[in-house]
């Protein structure tokens, strides 16, 4: 399935009062709340990791920023593209940790300019 695929049909579940950016973004950041609400758990209250929940949760923040990519007349596939984009900039061989003490080293002139 592509993301322009999985945007279609799970706007079809997106009722007029779902549009919205508000409801968009706190959704997205509820939803991704609670994928780190069951890492927690896990990490310090000794659960077991429950895959299926965590899947679960995952494709509710995917519907958020599906929805959220809709209202602004967006393509998911274009989404998609554009963040391995961005990553290939930042991380042109491959991702390292000196990769990123060094785009910090950029940041850091960039702003001092």
């Amino acid at each position: 399935m592509t993301g322009n695929n999985y945007q279609r049909k799970a706007m079809c579940t997106a009722t007029l009062k779902c549009r919205d950016m508000a409801n968009a973004a706190l959704g997205l950041a509820g939803k991704a709340g609670e994928v780190e609400a069951e890492m927690k758990k896990c990490l310090y209250q000794e659960r077991e990791w429950d895959s299926a929940k965590i899947i679960e949760k995952l494709g509710d923040v995917l519907w958020y920023v599906a929805l959220t990519a809709d209202m602004l007349n967006v393509p998911l596939d274009f989404v998609m593209e554009y963040n391995l984009d961005k990553l290939q900039k930042r991380y042109p061989d491959e991702f390292s940790f000196e990769a990123i003490e060094k785009r910090a080293d950029m940041d850091t002139l960039a702003s001092a300019t």
